[in-house]
């Protein structure tokens, strides 16, 4: 698989106000295929992922290559449902 959402644990919780749901969603709908990587509830417990995003706040997508991006859930849907996800916001081939 070449694309991974990290994402809370909370996989039940599926509505349009979640933040984590917010960008799975956008990627189910736009047919891109993932696998999850739940991250621990609490963000004091997120060291790895801040090491490579900067921060403990998620959603955050790893790409093939390894490289992460993390924006704000409506930020991150946005460019998914616009074609442009991509570690550097350019439209995808």
């Amino acid at each position: 698989m070449a694309l991974k959402l990290h994402r809370c644990p909370v996989t039940f919780l599926k509505t349009g106000g979640h933040p984590c749901w917010k960008v799975q969603s956008a990627l189910d709908e736009a047919g891109i295929e993932y696998e999850v990587v739940k991250e621990p509830i609490f963000r004091w417990n997120r060291a790895d992922l801040e090491q490579h995003t900067g921060q403990r706040a998620l959603p955050a997508i790893e790409f093939e290559d390894g490289t992460y991006l993390r924006e704000e859930s409506a930020e991150l849907a946005a460019r998914i449902k616009e074609g442009r996800l991509t570690p550097d916001g350019s439209a995808t081939a």
